[in-house]
Order: C-alpha cells, then sequence, then structure tokens
C-alpha cells in the first residue's frame, strides 16, 4: 500500500465516509464524502479495495462506437445504484422486512443488476452466498449482516457509480486513468490545439512529436498562450453551468456563463436578469474519418492523401510498407459565436430584444418592412392576438396564438409574396392574352377563368403582371382605343406541352378514381395498375377484367413458362446426354400455379413476356432453396411448390411429411413407450429421450437427473427428479427438496408433493392436506379448520379470518370432493351472516334467520315456536305488552314454576351469551371460565365475555404467549375466591339486598343449577347435584358465590374497597398502577392513596350486568 499523501487522505476519507455510513446519517452527508474521496488523485487499484472496478469496467463498457459505449455505462450507472440500496438497506438498524433474500424475478432486478456483469459479485460481498430456488440469501446460521464489511463494500459502489456519471457527463476530475479502461470514450473527449508533424518512424504517442505552432493571426492575440485559453475557454464553455447538458447560449452579463435552452429559460426569468443579452453559440460540423466515417478526423496523410481518425490512423499506418508516411495532427476549427444585437423594428422603429420575433409596441415580425406595412390596410391587422388569421400567401386559418403559418411558415403579418409573371415570345399573342400563372399553386392556366383549372381558387387577388389581359380591368376609352388600333392576328398555334400535362393530370385522376373503386371490392392497387397496362385501351374496367380475363392470362403465362422450361431442359439433354442418363427428368415440363404466376406478373407491371421470365426466375430461386435443405427429387419439388401456391414453407411441409411418418406412426401406436431406464448403458439415447419428454433446459440437467436416479438406496420416481433439477443445478439443494418429511403421516415426499397455508409455514403431503380438512368441513366447525401441525392462524382475531379463509378457498378448491366443498361454501355463508346485526339464533333449535322486523316476537320458520328477539326467551302471551326486564319480573311474582325453581332458574335465565353471535346457553358460569361457544367457535371467559388468546395478544406490555384472557377486577374469575360473608359484606355495604334462604317448597339438599359437563368425550348438560349449606339459599357454595357475584356486577359495585394490602399490591401491578410509595406516607395514607389510583381504573366493560 502506497504512503502518500493522497493514499493518507483517501483512507482518512474512506473511513469516515464508513463511520457516516454505519451510524445511519443522512444520505446526503454520505454522497459529499464520496464526491470528495473520488476527487482524489489515485489509481483504481489504490482506491478500490473491495470491488474490481478496472475488471468490472471492462467487462460492461463495450462498444463500435462512442453511443455503444455511453449506453453500456448508463447502463452500468443503474445496475450500481440498485445495489447501492441493498447496501444501505443492510447497514440501517431498522432494516426492511424481507433482508435476507434478494429474489431473481423481480424485474427491476433483471433489468439492472442482472444485465451487467459482476453484479451478483457485489451481492456475494454483502453476504448473499445461499443459492436459493429464485434468487440469494444469507445462509441459516448467519443472523445479522456483516455491518463493517458491507458498509466498505457499499461506500466502493457508491464512488464506482459516481465516477462513471461524472465520465458521462464530462465532469470527472482526473479522466486519464480511465485511458487504458476506456480507451474510446477518453479519445472522443480529447481535442488537439495544435498541428502536430509525425515523421517517419516515430511513433504517434511517443514523447519526441514537436508541436508546430502556427503563426499567430490578428484573431489570436499576441500569441500562443492566449489561444489555448480560448480553447480552454470554449470547452468548459460547452457544458451548462447549471446542469451540466450541452450549452447552447452564453451571457456576458453571467460572467460568460453558459446554458442550455431550459436552463436559460428559467435562470433568466428573473427580473433582475431579464433584460440580459446571450450569445448563440454555433457548432461547427466535424470531418469524419475517410475509412470507418465515424469518428472525427485525427491526422492527414500527405504521402497516402486520406484524412483518418486516431484508431484507423494507427492501423491503417502500422504497415511495414506505409510506415514512412508523414501525417499533420489536425487542430479542429475553433468557431466563434457572432453576437446577436438587439433589433429595431421597421414599421415603428422600437427597439427590441434579441429572442422577440413581433414587436412589443405594434406586434409586427421582426422581418417585416415598412414598405410592405404601409401598403397593409388597417382591417388586416387583427384585433386581438388570441383571434384566427387567414396567412394572406397560402390562405390557411392559423390559431391566434401562432406567430408564423403552419403550412408555409410565413410571419403572421407578412404580405404575400409578388408571383412572378410568365417569359413569353414578344409576338405571342397566346401568352400575352391568355395565359396566366396561378399565385397558390404555381399552375399555368390557358383559359381566361377566373377561378384557377388545378386548385378552383379565385384569380381576382393575383398579381396583376400574371393576370390574362382579357380579365384585367381598364377604362373604357383605353378599351375602345385598343380595340380600334387592334390589327388581325394569326390564329395561335397550339403548346404540345401544356396538352401532355393536361393528358397526364387526366389520365392521373381517373386511375385515382379507379383505384378508390377497386379497394372497396378488395384489390390491391399493383392489380388495378397492371390491368390498365392490359386494357387501357379499351373501356372495360380493371376490376372485371380481373376478374374474367386475368385467370386465363396466369394460365398461359404458366405454359408459356413450362415450355421455355422444357425447350432448355431438351436442348441440355441433347449436349449432354450421358450425363443426364441416369437422372429422373419429366417430359411435362415444370409445374407452375396460378399464385406464382399472379406474383410475377404483378411484379412485371402486367408485362406478359417479363412475367415469364420473372417467374422462371422465382422457380429456379426456390427450388435452389429445397435442393440446399437436402430435397434432391426435382419432380416431388416442383409438385410440392405447386400444391403450396409457390410458398417455400408450404412446400417444405409437404416434402417432411413423408419423412416423419414412422415417427407419427411410433407416436399413436398402441403399443406404450418404454419408460426411461437411468442404467441403461446407451446414455445419449436416454437423455435424447428426457429433453424430448420432460423439456429439461440443458444437457447438463438430464445427466444430472441420470445421476440422481442411479445412487444407491433412491426411492424417488422419474417426474419427482425432473421437476427439482428444472428449479436448480445444485445437486445438494435437489437433495433437499426430494426429502420432506409430513408431520402427520411421517413420510418422505418431495417439495413439489408438499402443501401448506399462507398463515404459517407447515408443510403436509396433499394426501393429509384433504383428508385434515375433509373432516374438518364435515365433523367440525369452520374455526376448526386451521392449521393440523401448529393450529394457526388464531381464529378470533377478525383480521386474520376475512384474509385467511379468502386464501383457504383457492387451495381447498382442489383438493376436496365437490359434495365436501359445497359443505365448506355453506358454512362460511352462515359465517359472514352471524355478523350481520339482524341475525338470530332460534333458541328453541340450533336454526338462525335474519329478523327484519320491529316486533319482539319472532316465529322460528324451522320449529315454528316464537321466541322475543331481545332477550331470546321463549315467547309468553304475557310478554306482549311488557318489556323484558318487566316480564321477568313479572315472572318471579307470579310464575309458580319459576319460584319454585328459585335462585336456579335465576342462574339458567341469566346464563352465558356469547359476545360473538349473541348466542344464549341456558347455563352457569360456575366451574371453568374459560368458555368455546358451540355455535362459531368463540372462545371468551363466561364471568366478563373478555377472548381467551391462545398465542399472543394485541394488549400493551403483555409478553404472555400461551393461553390466557385479561380479567377486570369485577370478573368471577378473581370473586370466586372470595368467601360468601365476604361478598355479603360488600353487598350489604351498598344496601342490595340479597337471599339467604330457599323460597318455601324448593328446599332440597342437592344443588339443581344445569351445567354442561363432560361424560364420554362429549359436552352434556345436567344439574350440578352438590351437597347445599344452610344459608345459601338451596344452592351450593360454587353457584352461590355465582348468585351474589350477578348481584354485584348488575350493580356495578367494585370490590376494590374490601381489598387487603396484599391483594391491592398485586391489582395494582396487574393494572398497571403506579406503586411507587412517596416520601412522606405513612402506612395508612399509600393504601389510601393506592386504592383511590386502582378506583380510577374502569370496571370490566363486557362484564354482564343483568338485574
Amino acid at each position: 500500500m502506497s504512503s502518500s499523501p493522497q493514499s493518507v487522505e483517501m483512507d482518512e476519507a474512506r473511513r469516515r465516509a464508513q463511520s457516516l455510513l454505519t451510524s445511519s446519517c443522512s444520505a446526503k452527508e454520505v454522497k459529499a464524502m464520496v464526491q470528495t474521496m473520488v476527487t482524489i488523485a489515485l489509481p483504481l487499484s489504490e482506491k478500490y479495495h473491495q470491488l474490481s472496478a478496472e475488471a468490472m469496467l471492462r467487462d460492461n463498457t463495450s462498444g463500435h462506437n462512442r453511443q455503444e459505449v455511453l449506453e453500456s455505462m448508463s447502463r452500468l450507472v443503474k445496475a450500481l445504484s440498485v445495489l447501492e440500496k441493498y447496501g444501505c438497506n443492510l447497514t440501517y438498524t431498522a432494516r426492511p422486512r424481507y433482508w435476507r433474500s434478494v429474489k431473481h424475478n423481480n424485474p427491476v432486478f433483471r433489468s439492472t443488476v442482472d444485465a451487467v456483469k459482476g453484479g451478483r459479485r457485489i451481492l456475494y460481498l454483502y453476504g448473499y452466498t445461499n443459492q436459493q430456488i429464485d434468487g440469494l440469501s444469507f445462509p441459516d446460521e448467519v443472523s445479522e449482516p456483516d455491518v463493517e464489511k458491507v458498509a466498505a463494500v457499499t461506500l466502493e459502489v457508491m464512488m464506482l457509480c459516481t465516477e462513471v456519471d461524472m465520465l458521462i457527463k464530462g465532469t470527472h476530475p482526473h479522466p486519464d486513468y480511465f485511458s487504458d479502461i476506456i480507451p474510446f470514450l477518453t479519445q472522443q473527449d480529447m481535442l488537439v490545439s495544435d498541428s502536430v508533424i509525425i515523421l517517419p518512424g516515430e511513433e504517434q504517442h511517443g514523447s519526441n512529436l514537436q508541436v508546430l505552432s502556427p503563426p499567430p493571426t490578428p484573431d489570436q492575440g499576441p500569441g500562443v498562450g492566449q489561444s489555448l485559453k480560448l480553447v480552454t475557454g470554449f470547452l468548459a464553455a460547452s457544458k451548462c453551468s447549471l446542469c451540466g447538458g450541452t450549452s447552447s447560449l452564453v451571457c456576458p452579463s453571467c460572467d460568460n456563463r453558459s446554458f442550455c435552452d431550459a436552463c436559460d429559460d428559467l435562470f433568466h426569468r428573473h427580473p433582475s436578469r431579464a433584460s440580459h443579452k446571450r450569445d448563440k453559440l454555433q457548432k461547427s460540423k466535424q470531418e469524419t474519418c475517410g475509412i470507418c466515417g465515424v469518428s472525427a478526423v485525427h491526422a492527414q496523410c500527405s504521402t497516402c492523401i486520406q484524412r483518418l481518425c486516431l484508431n484507423c490512423d494507427r492501423l491503417f499506418h502500422s504497415h511495414p510498407d506505409r510506415k514512412g508516411h508523414n501525417r499533420t495532427i489536425i487542430t479542429p476549427g475553433k468557431t466563434s459565436s457572432p453576437s446577436l444585437l438587439p433589433w429595431e423594428c421597421a414599421h415603428c422603429t422600437t427597439v427590441n430584444e434579441t429572442r422577440a420575433v413581433l414587436c412589443s409596441t405594434c406586434e409586427r415580425p421582426r422581418l417585416a418592412t415598412a414598405a410592405t406595412t404601409a401598403q397593409e390596410s388597417p382591417l388586416s391587422v387583427p384585433t386581438s392576438p388570441n383571434t384566427e388569421w387567414q396567412c394572406k400567401s397560402c390562405t390557411v386559418m392559423n390559431q391566434g396564438s401562432s406567430i408564423l403559418c403552419k403550412v408555409c411558415e410565413r410571419p403572421r403579418l407578412a404580405t404575400r409574396p409578388p408571383v412572378t409573371p410568365a417569359v413569353s415570345s414578344p409576338g405571342s399573342v397566346l401568352d400575352s392574352g391568355t395565359k396566366w400563372t396561378c399565385q397558390f399553386c404555381t399552375y399555368v392556366n390557358t383559359k381566361p377563368t377566373v377561378v384557377c383549372e388545378m386548385c378552383n381558387l379565385s384569380s381576382k387577388d393575383s398579381a396583376g403582371d400574371s393576370l390574362p389581359q382579357s380579365l384585367k380591368q381598364s377604362p373604357s376609352s383605353t378599351k375602345d382605343q385598343s380595340q380600334l388600333d387592334r390589327k388581325p392576328q394569326p390564329k395561335p398555334r397550339v403548346n404540345l406541352e401544356l396538352k401532355r400535362q393536361k393528358m397526364m393530370r387526366e389520365d392521373g385522376i381517373n386511375l385515382i378514381h379507379q383505384i378508390r373503386e377497386a379497394e372497396k371490392r378488395g384489390v390491391s392497387p399493383e392489380e388495378v395498375y397492371a390491368a390498365v397496362c392490359m386494357c387501357g385501351g379499351s373501356n372495360v374496367n380493371p376490376c372485371d377484367w380481373l376478374t374474367s380475363e386475368l385467370p386465363h392470362l396466369l394460365d398461359e403465362i404458366c405454359a408459356m413458362a413450362a415450355s421455355v422450361q422444357l425447350n432448355y431442359k431438351i436442348g441440355e439433354r441433347d449436349g449432354e446426354e450421358s450425363e443426364e442418363s441416369g437422372h429422373n427428368t419429366t417430359g411435362e415440363g415444370v409445374k407452375l400455379s396460378r399464385a406464382e404466376a399472379k406474383l410475377a406478373w404483378l411484379a412485371s407491371g402486367g408485362d406478359t413476356e417479363r412475367s415469364v421470365r420473372q417467374l422462371l426466375r422465382d422457380r429456379k430461386a426456390k427450388m435452389s432453396e429445397l435442393h440446399s435443405l437436402g430435397f434432391r427429387d426435382v419432380a416431388q419439388c416442383e409438385e410440392a411448390l405447386r400444391l403450396s401456391g409457390g410458398e417455400v414453407k408450404g412446400a417444405l411441409s409437404l416434402l417432411q411429411r413423408p419423412l416423419l411418418e414412422h415417427f407419427h406412426q411410433r407416436i399413436w401406436a398402441e403399443h406404450p413407450e418404454p419408460q426411461i431406464d437411468p442404467k441403461h448403458p446407451d446414455k445419449q439415447r436416454m437423455c435424447r429421450r428426457l429433453l424430448a419428454l420432460y423439456d429439461l433446459p440443458s444437457w447438463g440437467r438430464c445427466e444430472l437427473v441420470l445421476s440422481l436416479l442411479q445412487e444407491p438406496g433412491v426411492t424417488y420416481s422419474l417426474e419427482d427428479v425432473v421437476q427439482a433439477v428444472k428449479e436448480s443445478h445444485d445437486k445438494d439443494f435437489i437433495r433437499r427438496l426430494l426429502n420432506n418429511e409430513c408431520p402427520c403421516c411421517l413420510s418422505i415426499f418431495p417439495r413439489s408433493k408438499m402443501q401448506s397455508l399462507t398463515s404459517c409455514q407447515c408443510s403436509v403431503c396433499h394426501e393429509c392436506f384433504g383428508q385434515h380438512f375433509t373432516i374438518a368441513v364435515r365433523d367440525k366447525h369452520i374455526r376448526d379448520m386451521v392449521c393440523p401441525v401448529c393450529g394457526e392462524p388464531d381464529i378470533n382475531d377478525p383480521e386474520q379470518l376475512d384474509s385467511y379463509f379468502s386464501t383457504l378457498d383457492i387451495q381447498l378448491r382442489e383438493c376436496l370432493e365437490s359434495p365436501v366443498y359445497d359443505l365448506f361454501h355453506k358454512k362460511l355463508t352462515e359465517h359472514a351472516l352471524m355478523k350481520d346485526p339482524k341475525f338470530l339464533w332460534c333458541c328453541h333449535c340450533t336454526f338462525g334467520l335474519i329478523n327484519d322486523g320491529d316486533q319482539l316476537k319472532v316465529t322460528c320458520p324451522s320449529c315454528m315456536k316464537s321466541f322475543c328477539a331481545q332477550c331470546k326467551k321463549p315467547w309468553e302471551p304475557q310478554h306482549q305488552a311488557l318489556s323484558c326486564e318487566q316480564f321477568q319480573q313479572w315472572k318471579r311474582e307470579n310464575d309458580p314454576e319459576y319460584q319454585r325453581q328459585g335462585l336456579a332458574g335465576y342462574l339458567r335465565d341469566n346464563g352465558i351469551t356469547c359476545p360473538h353471535c349473541r348466542f344464549q346457553y341456558a347455563l352457569t358460569k360456575g366451574g371453568c371460565m374459560h368458555f368455546i361457544c358451540s355455535q362459531c367457535r368463540y372462545e371468551f371467559c363466561s364471568g366478563c365475555n373478555n377472548p381467551y388468546h391462545k398465542t399472543g395478544c394485541k394488549t400493551p406490555q403483555c409478553s404472555y404467549t400461551g393461553l390466557h384472557a385479561h380479567h377486570p377486577r369485577d370478573c368471577l374469575f378473581y370473586l370466586r375466591d372470595w368467601e360468601p360473608a365476604r361478598l355479603q359484606a360488600l353487598l350489604q355495604g351498598s344496601g342490595v339486598e340479597f337471599n339467604t334462604e330457599p323460597p318455601n317448597g324448593t328446599q332440597s339438599d342437592a344443588c339443581g343449577v344445569m351445567e354442561q359437563k363432560d361424560e364420554g368425550g362429549q359436552q352434556i348438560d345436567s344439574p350440578c347435584g352438590i351437597q347445599t349449606q344452610p344459608g345459601q339459599a338451596g344452592l351450593c357454595e360454587k353457584h352461590y358465590k355465582e348468585y351474589l357475584v350477578s348481584l354485584i356486577n348488575a350493580h356495578s359495585l367494585d370490590p376494590a374497597v374490601l381489598y387487603e394490602p396484599n391483594e391491592l399490591s398485586r391489582a395494582c401491578e396487574r393494572y398497571q398502577v403506579d406503586t411507587q410509595r412517596g416520601e412522606n406516607e405513612d402506612e395508612n395514607t399509600y393504601p389510601a392513596r393506592m386504592l383511590k389510583k386502582l378506583m380510577e381504573v374502569p370496571l370490566g366493560v363486557k362484564v354482564p350486568r343483568n338485574k
């Protein structure tokens, strides 16, 4: 490594840029550092440590001319820009979601990175070293990319992209480092300022070249140094000072800064710069090389009188016989930009800007003269620049915003150009009396008409000199005098040229009419022209002639061609009888078709003899083409051409059909094709059959298939191996594709015979996949249709549910039988209907319906029983005029059966209601609080109706991933652990009455509350049956607690008022209440403050509060 100051500066800049890149600084700062590193004068080998910059430039800058090289460099810049984004994404702390892989099927990747050489090598440097089916990825054992290495590679990618872009724009500070890598580009940019004489024996790039300075001229100034300065200024001014493009203007007021047209329009739009005068740069056309005709002339050889470019001169004079020639390097001519001065209007004498086209005062055009404007009528000047105006030269109506005429391109206010009078002999009465030239179409009219015979435009506006004397108006006295003085004139002679022009005009118009008529009948213009040539002297319609006479003419042409060919063969056979005795010749002549004769007839323009010659030439060329393809039988080739209408492709198909007959018979034979044997000794034959049957991409893939099938202990099928080989050429990767274990049946299958859901990464075989979902559709709920391996997705999440079923429907369409698939759609429809707020479940059966009415009484169409639409209780006549709460109170007071059931009936009526589908269960909440709805499979807590989560939930600061739910503090989940006396104390403290004794006649030793029990794997509803205790209203302790908690929830009582200190601290932690003790808080103040904070947390929102 060199220790030069430039190297030290480069290393320091590289270190700072890498630190900026790894610290996620703004792209602007990194770009600024890259610009600094590019300007350091170092060779590419010392500047680039990670990339092979020289090799990459050589591989991607090939071309035969400058334009191709620039296009190649532009493609390289686009590819490097995409690779730069890949590297920057890896250096960021917040990397994209799919940063581990790069897909090759991405159209942007294919058109940029894959379009250049060395692009994938940079991806390998980033860390994408693992080959996948459709791209590259990081190895599985790599969890994070090497940020330091990625930053170093990305920085060099940014540098190379910037340097190539600067080379394209011509702004690179050190282009000499690229002279050996991109010589064509640098040679085109070189400028020789003086003449150089190349003496005999000297090399063009030697160090002993003598520069012969030309003698100073007055334009050059005092010395050559000034000339070189002017050339340098010219080169600097060839680029726009704003955008870097090709400049077309230079502004002396802006320190001779150069601008392109677009930047000049924007920059000088400012009021302070609007008055600047700009000069237009004129570019001289360079002379091209006398050999290649593309590159500019570099040297002139006085010996061989050649003007050659640099490459052609070097190659041409490398010959030993031309090494002694004297050449002179030619200096490109220096072009000066003439100053464009303001112009003065000839009408109003106003001085206007250089760029102005119309006068700012009178709106006259720049080139209008005072004489022409003075002759114009005041009415001819448009009153508004937005109104349409008529050109006075060609009478075309133009838009008001246009300045020049869109047809003749004359200015808006320019007068009609004068018409040059026709030159005629002095003694010709015809020329002086009747002939006049139309000013619009320049046609020479020979009749004294007021309109032109050709364009039908009026002649009253024509110049006076061009009008015939019969149309000129003169005073009556002059007319009388001319009639008295006129002498008898001889009869005018006929102008043969005008007569010929008239006949040509009439014939052309007639031909156009015939072509238009023929196009309506489907006849081409070529056929019409040929028919006119054949029947031009008669009055026969060309289309009718083509229908009636052309077939006979074509048969005649075919017969004439056959006769000519036969005579030629007879003469040739008589001359060389011995050589032709063994060949198959026919005495009937060549067999031709009408289609071939018609093409030859059209090509010859209707000439019969030329058609015959053209037909024979075409047939000979077609026969030669068929002979070159291996068909030597002349008779068969001629017959095939006749049947195909002269088309070589059709004849080739007819000739190949007999050759392929035995292959067709083999294909359609009833005997099956023998299977491919990988152990067959003829390996090439097996590879050819693989290529023909399975469409493998290459011969090497066929050999790979055979090698995999020949491995010991292989159980793969041929189709599975072929499918895997089509996806990759890596043998280890193919083995992984062919060996995949199904987690359900534990069998081995190839990847192509495995199937997975979109919600997880698990894969099962096709058979297990179909059986699992068939059983789930027939015997289970639709929410049980999840992955058989991991149980994903979470059905309780409504966002995942809709997208999951939409993709699952596509997968099940192929693997389920038709009846099972119809049942799946039926269940999916019921699931969607349950989301309707008007959907109701019947309380007597399991039927669901849509209630469009507004009455409480609803009759089920399945069981024909009625129930209340609001409280879902069986309908009774007493409910007709009462609300649900009033009817419930009436039943407690007046229904003997309800009174006999006591609190068991109360708990049954206030049973479990599914919060998702609103289906009611006449069951108590005792026992397990995790309840699964049998209708919609929704999992929730029966005490607070909050959902149960099988995996992680969306609750903040919840890290639990197992089955859990978040219960409020007044949920039965927590209050069932309290003693009945403590619950009674909470009710008594709030003045709520409760029962302690059973109603009269309802005392029983066993609790009669209905519960859902699991017996033999089935859910059965049966009485509780637990021994009752005194003072608990005839219920067991569990259900009596449930009764007391229902009263607490109905009156929204907060149980926190009875919390012990340890319960208070646990509740504060559970609901994320700040438990930090204050400095001056004692044992009484601290719990009181904590209780106040806890009671600010609201009670359960979904807790049922029925009274």
